[in-house]
């Protein structure tokens, strides 16, 4: 009796859900080092804690002994972060020392910002980068390509904070387009103050997405289906959308990637534009010490890049049938 084979789908979906259950149990160990690391170096910075909390004037020894017992101060380092964790566990991230309020309301107040100027610079990177890098690698070789290949080294060599203090003389300072700091008082104001920022943002990832556009591009335009569909006499813009149609995933899943590079880079924006988002709540905690909000803001935004990048690579999985049948053939 002839044995029936599984059906492919059947076959990959399980070795699919496992390697995701494997990523995701990776990026928790990965969460659980980096709070150790980060609890670590915040209490090895320079700076009295005790101080920070109480202020340079209130100093007494009972003042003193009584915030030492309330954070738990004179706890062995491993003992404090244990305490930590268990509640972080629980959806308990601690009091802000410096705030004295909840870290999970302060932070949750401060993500809304962050999330908007992050997806403004993804936008205007996407509907600039794409474009650009088409042009460059239809004319590969060519003074456009040139050109471009140039402004895209330098988007990419250039620091988000020099290229944010740039657009800040220009553009608020000399031209007076927009604001030059603060996030305004919502709609169409706070989108203006947003504008730089993003921009500051969006020139590095774009940059990096015009590169990766370019040579995708001319690899899938070299493919013997391409070239086929030349001899067959097709249009240029056939053609053109022929080749897009194979570089759309490849391009779809590192535009995932690189977001990233938005993530790392608000930090020092924010701080630029004085824009109260977690990169600027991040940067005061750590000068402050202030030691759940920190953690709490650092675990948030590595959390992010983890789930952007398994969301990345399922995406790639799902878009990109070979992948599938390289799985089930194994």
């Amino acid at each position: 009796m002839t044995a029936v084979a599984p059906h492919p789908t059947r076959a990959f979906l399980p070795r699919f859900l496992g390697a995701v259950l494997l990523r995701l149990g990776g990026g928790v160990a990965l969460l659980v080092a980096l709070s150790f690391l980060v609890f670590l170096l915040i209490h090895l910075a320079p700076g009295d804690l005790v101080t920070n909390i109480l202020g340079p004037k209130n100093t007494s020894p009972e003042a003193v002994a009584a915030v030492t017992a309330k954070y738990r101060l004179d706890d062995p380092l491993l003992a404090q972060y244990a305490a930590w964790l268990g509640n972080a566990v629980t959806g308990d991230w601690g009091t802000s020392f410096r705030q004295q309020a909840p870290v999970a309301a302060i932070v949750a107040a401060r993500a809304a910002t962050t999330v908007a100027l992050v997806s403004l610079a993804f936008v205007i990177a996407l509907v600039t980068a794409i474009p650009l890098g088409i042009a460059s690698a239809l004319r590969a070789g060519r003074s456009r390509d040139r050109v471009i290949g140039l402004v895209t080294i330098v988007g990419v060599s250039a620091p988000s904070f020099v290229v944010a203090f740039v657009l800040m003389y220009v553009f608020a300072s000399v031209l007076g387009w927009f604001p030059l700091y603060g996030y305004g008082d919502g709609g169409l104001d706070t989108l203006r103050h947003l504008v730089l920022p993003a921009v500051a943002l969006a020139i590095g990832l774009g940059a990096l997405l015009v590169k990766i556009t370019r040579s995708v591009l001319i690899r899938e335009l070299a493919q013997e289906h391409i070239t086929a569909a030349r001899a067959r006499g097709e249009s240029d813009g056939a053609v053109l959308r022929l080749a897009l149609r194979g570089a759309s995933i490849p391009i779809a899943t590192s535009a995932g990637l690189v977001v990233t590079y938005l993530v790392a880079g608000t930090i020092l924006v924010e701080n630029v534009f004085a824009i109260p988002g977690l990169g600027r709540l991040l940067f005061d905690s750590v000068v402050y010490k202030d030691i759940p909000t920190v953690q709490a803001t650092t675990l948030l935004v590595a959390a992010a890049i983890v789930v952007v990048s398994i969301l990345v690579d399922v995406l790639y999985v799902v878009l990109d049938p070979r992948v599938r049948r390289q799985e089930v053939a194994r």
